[in-house]
């Protein structure tokens, strides 16, 4: 079977970042993603997403140059203002050819 390495970066923020993030990770080269509503409970305390809905998690295998791209975004763009985690982690799949 042939496999190859690439990197599962996850999102999970504010629901009302829910687009802007989606056309973050296109823009950094992601050719698909999984989203999902989720709710928890962090830090932060209450934000913005309170009003209007729980959170949104993102999932998406890309390369590393693309899961560092996205990082920069969010770091840029996000961590500072809004209720935010990311986290990647390396994983093998089938047909990597799809995600890269």
């Amino acid at each position: 079977m042939l496999t190859m390495k690439v990197k599962l970066i996850t999102i999970i923020a504010e629901a009302v970042l829910e687009e802007r993030l989606v056309r973050d990770l296109r823009a950094a080269g992601a050719k698909g993603f999984t989203r999902s509503e989720v709710r928890g409970e962090g830090s932060r305390g209450r934000r913005v997403g309170d009003v209007e809905g729980a959170n949104v998690r993102l999932e998406s295998l890309v390369s590393p140059e693309a899961a560092d791209r996205i990082l920069e975004t969010l770091n840029e763009n996000y961590f500072e203002h809004y209720a935010i985690v990311a986290f990647v982690e390396d994983v093998t799949v089938v047909r990597g050819d799809k995600y890269v």
